[in-house]
């Protein structure tokens, strides 16, 4: 598997990303400030697509009662499904720094300088959560796009 030279291929190093070239990438977070574990490290995946997942579903059945007493059809509480759930993103994360869904997985979003999130940014960062791909898109300490705009990260409460 070797080059013959006493280091790996240059294709192992390419494939096998930063890791296997020998780069010591850190822990996410670790990079902004954050612990490697525990109280104020960078949140997992996981927990942040389980309130991910609570919050959807309560903005769902909020849009079901509303689609019921209003008479709304099937086209109709999708779209308000996505606004209820992006006021309802913005003003908790602006005023709180949680969600429904964060808060029940013990997790928040804070800004990197310490102050609140606050209006506009919780604004910023719930519109581009909504657009969906500026969320996939992440860096090396999981923030994703929407996070690196509005300057926050989500961590473990």
């Amino acid at each position: 598997m070797s080059s013959g030279k006493g280091g790996p291929r240059w294709t192992q190093t390419w494939l096998g990303g930063a890791p296997s070239a020998g780069v010591d990438l850190g822990e996410p977070g670790e990079r902004i400030g954050f612990p490697e574990s525990g109280s104020g490290a960078v949140a997992s995946y996981p927990r942040r697509l389980v309130a991910l997942f609570v919050d959807w579903g309560l903005s769902m059945l909020v849009a079901s009662l509303l689609a019921r007493s209003l008479g709304w059809n099937p086209a109709e509480r999708s779209m308000w499904t996505l606004v209820i759930f992006a006021v309802q993103a913005w003003l908790l994360t602006a005023f709180i720094g949680v969600t429904i869904g964060k808060r029940l997985c013990g997790i928040h979003v804070t800004r990197l300088d310490g102050r609140p999130v606050g209006l506009g940014w919780a604004l910023a960062r719930t519109l581009l959560l909504v657009l969906i791909v500026p969320a996939l898109i992440w860096d090396r300490d999981y923030r994703g796009l929407h996070d690196r705009a509005s300057n926050t990260a989500v961590v473990n409460i």
